[in-house]
């Protein structure tokens, strides 16, 4: 296991880590952005994080993995296959940012029953805001929430929002491990 978060530290210090002049989706600024869709986005980098994430959602005894649409989709689909591959099903689900204008009009996307447990997966947590919609749009669709678990926290406010609210809380890696790793 360990082996594999080195791998994976070592793919997001080399691709997803940029210093300069960022805004983040809270609107606060930062002199380094994580981009962890060059990770996500790639064969061996979400096979990484697959591995790293499921662990956790086994541990938690999830029915369920999913997070908002878009960065967690890539998420969720790999620690779901990584389940597979270990004879596992695992649901996974997407929370729109908003509901569909038509059709069924969802909010969440995915096969899944009332009070099924479901861990939320994010890819770069900072204040921890978009995760906290993602579960409450999940509890108002009948899913017991086990948690939040993130491939990157950036150490701005998350995790504290998360113990406030109550909402057990794991981070695969933290920015003072990324930035103390050789580029």
């Amino acid at each position: 296991m360990e082996d594999n978060i080195i791998k994976l530290l070592a793919a997001v210090r080399q691709r997803a880590y940029r210093e300069g002049d960022f805004t983040l989706a809270s609107g606060q600024k930062s002199t380094y952005y994580i981009d962890l869709k060059e990770v996500t986005l790639d064969g061996e980098g979400i096979s990484l994080i697959g591995k790293a994430l499921y662990p956790v959602a086994k541990l938690w005894g999830v029915g369920a993995v999913g997070g908002m649409e878009l960065g967690s989709v890539p998420i969720s689909t790999a620690v779901c296959m990584v389940a597979a591959m270990e004879g596992k099903n695992l649901r996974n689900v997407i929370v729109r940012k908003e509901a569909k204008g038509h059709g069924t009009q969802k909010m969440v996307e995915g096969s899944f029953s009332p009070g099924m447990k479901v861990a939320v997966v994010e890819d770069v947590v900072s204040t921890g805001g978009s995760s906290l919609r993602a579960v409450r749009s999940l509890r108002e669709a009948g899913l017991e929430v086990a948690g939040v678990v993130a491939v990157v926290d950036r150490l701005m406010g998350g995790a504290e929002l998360f113990a406030k609210e109550n909402i057990t809380y794991k981070c695969i890696l933290d920015i003072d491990r990324i930035r103390s790793a050789a580029p």
